[in-house]
């Protein structure tokens, strides 16, 4: 089956709404939907087995970059972003984001898979067992730098790292470590992927550049073509995602979500 067949552009691009819609509400990035997506896709459409997993992880990070700007700006109008907190945890991230695509790149991609299933299962479990307050009465940041550079740094290798927003990380680091709220959590974790994913983006491109194959419509491990295709699409359920966010209680679409995850990471550890 080939990349351009009308099943699988359908597919994508009904899954890729949805990554774009869980980024907005979440602060997530997206990437836990895409990443799967494309590793089931990639080699029904003949991409060479050692460059599946990396163009996974190199496009899901192409798509979520558009969309976590998007989420961005439509926290900021809401005043959910907190520019120095940002500026710290963007100077971590990009240092992060370096050594993680640069790590992930040098791995054989069947244990980069494997690290991504085991991955979807722990964020799951911290989902499912996370106790989420939308508010916090007594927060008040003390301007520390070296917590945010810190946030920043392992949220950035765990976006590289995965090919993910690295919002699954930051926004309860901020929340339980800094006592954050959890919507500026959100927010401030959208700028962060921002720069994280541009990136680790060019990093996938640069090493995907120097393998002597390379998959159909791809710039080293980044696949043109679907991200073109599924990023204007997340963008917009991203904006959704974030409207909704201000209005309705997360607790049960988290779990649901969790539980999703934690199908997606078993079936990829244990080849179910």
């Amino acid at each position: 089956m080939e990349l351009l067949s009308p099943q699988i552009i359908i597919l994508t691009l009904m899954l890729g709404s949805c990554a774009g819609f869980l980024a907005g509400l979440l602060g997530i990035g997206g990437g836990v939907i895409l990443v799967p997506l494309f590793l089931w896709l990639f080699p029904l459409a003949g991409f060479p087995p050692d460059l599946v997993v990396h163009s996974a992880f190199g496009t899901s990070l192409a798509i979520v970059f558009p969309t976590a700007i998007s989420s961005t700006l439509a926290h900021r109008k809401r005043g959910n972003v907190d520019w120095y907190m940002v500026l710290y945890l963007t100077l971590g991230g990009i240092a992060g984001s370096i050594l993680g695509s640069s790590l992930a790149a040098v791995l054989p991609g069947a244990k980069l898979k494997i690290a991504f299933g085991v991955m979807q299962i722990l964020v799951s479990l911290k989902l499912i067992f996370y106790k989420n307050q939308e508010a916090l009465t007594d927060y008040q940041f003390s301007g520390s730098r070296k917590p945010l550079l810190l946030i920043g740094l392992i949220g950035g290798f765990f976006s590289a790292f995965f090919g993910i927003g690295g919002g699954v990380v930051a926004v309860p680091l901020l929340f339980m470590l800094l006592r954050v709220p959890i919507r500026l959590a959100v927010g401030n974790s959208s700028a962060l992927i921002v720069v994280s994913s541009l990136a680790a983006v060019v990093c996938y491109i640069w090493y995907g550049l120097e393998q002597p194959v390379h998959a159909p419509f791809s710039l080293g491990y980044v696949n043109i073509l679907v991200a073109v295709l599924v990023a204007p699409l997340t963008i917009i359920f991203a904006r959704i995602g974030v409207t909704l966010a201000s209005r309705i209680s997360q607790a049960k679409l988290v779990k649901v979500f969790a539980l999703l995850l934690m199908v997606i990471g078993l079936k990829i550890v244990f080849k179910i």
